[in-house]
C-alpha cells in the first residue's frame, strides 16, 4: 500500500515551541510517522509520512488536539502519496523561522500578498502586465517552473531580499508569485509589500495545488515539481515521476 504524505504550514505564534518538540515527535513516533516538521515562534512547517490512520491522526492533533491548543486550525495542508516510505526518520527541529528569509520586519500574520486559488492562476500569469517570479532556489526552478516566470536564479530563499532590492514598485505594479507548497510565498509577498509594492500575488497551496486541480491538458506547468525527499520530484495529479530511479542510478540532471 502507498504511504500516505502531508505537508503542511501555517503562520501562528507559537511562544511555546520548544516545549512542543518532544511531545510531538513522540506522537509521530509511536505511530510510525516519518519525515520533518520545523518548530519557531512563527509558526510550523512539515511534511510527513505513514499510513492513512496515522497521517490522519496527526492533522487531527495539530488542528484540534491539546497539544496545540486550536491554534493551528488554518493549517495549510496538502496530501499526496509514496510509493515507498520518503523519509529515513522522523525529526522535530527547533528554528528561528520556519522558512528563512533574514528579515525581522516580515510578519505573515500581519501583511501578505492576495491568495489566488489554482483555478484563476492561468488568468492571473497570461496577463502580459503581470511580472511572475518564481520564488523557489535555482536547482528547484531546472526542473520545472511556469511559462514565463523570472527564475531569480537563488541558492537560497534568503536571497529572495537581494533580488527584491532590484525591482522597481513604480514598474513592477503587479507581480504574482508562487513556490511548491505557499509558503515562501507568503514571506516574500510580505516583504514586497513592506517595500512599497502594491498588487502582490501568490499561488494559494502552491504548485502542489495547481498540479492536483489544474487538468495537464489546461496546464501552464513545464517540467516536474522537486520536492524535499526521497520522490525527488512529482507532476500533475501529484504523481511520482521516475527521477528517483534516475538519482539513484546516478544519471545527470537535465
Amino acid at each position: 500500500m502507498p504511504f500516505k504524505v502531508a505537508a503542511f504550514y501555517q503562520f501562528a505564534a507559537l511562544p511555546d515551541y520548544a516545549d512542543l518538540r518532544a511531545p510531538l515527535r513522540a506522537f509521530c513516533t509511536d505511530r510510525g510517522i516519518h519525515g520533518t516538521i520545523l518548530l519557531a515562534e512563527e509558526g510550523i512547517n512539515g511534511t510527513v509520512a505513514g499510513d492513512d490512520a496515522a497521517i490522519d491522526a496527526l492533522i487531527a492533533e495539530l488542528r484540534d488536539g491539546a497539544l496545540f491548543g486550536a491554534r493551528l486550525h488554518h493549517l495549510e495542508l496538502k496530501y499526496s502519496t509514496a510509493s515507498e516510505m520518503p523519509f529515513a526518520r522522523m525529526k522535530v527541529r527547533l528554528k528561528r523561522e520556519i522558512v528563512t528569509l533574514g528579515d525581522p520586519q516580515v510578519d505573515p500574520l500581519r501583511a501578505v500578498g492576495t491568495y489566488v486559488d489554482a483555478a484563476d492562476w492561468n488568468a492571473l500569469i497570461a496577463d502580459p502586465d503581470v511580472l511572475v517570479i518564481d520564488t523557489r532556489n535555482a536547482f528547484e526552478v531546472a526542473l520545472g517552473t511556469f511559462e514565463g516566470a523570472v527564475d531569480p536564479k537563488l541558492a537560497s530563499f534568503s536571497a529572495f531580499k537581494d533580488f527584491a532590492a532590484g525591482l522597481d514598485p513604480a514598474k513592477s505594479t503587479r507581480i504574482a508569485m508562487f513556490c511548491t507548497g505557499g509558503i515562501r510565498c507568503e514571506k516574500a509577498s510580505s516583504h514586497l509589500l513592506a517595500r512599497g509594492f502594491r498588487e502582490v500575488y501568490h499561488l494559494k497551496g502552491g504548485i502542489l495545488s495547481y498540479l492536483e486541480r489544474v487538468p495537464e491538458q489546461d496546464s501552464r506547468w513545464r517540467g516536474d515539481c522537486f520536492v524535499f525527499d526521497d520522490r525527488i520530484a512529482l507532476t500533475h495529479g501529484l504523481r511520482e515521476t521516475r527521477r528517483r530511479e534516475l538519482f539513484l542510478e546516478g544519471a545527470p540532471d537535465e
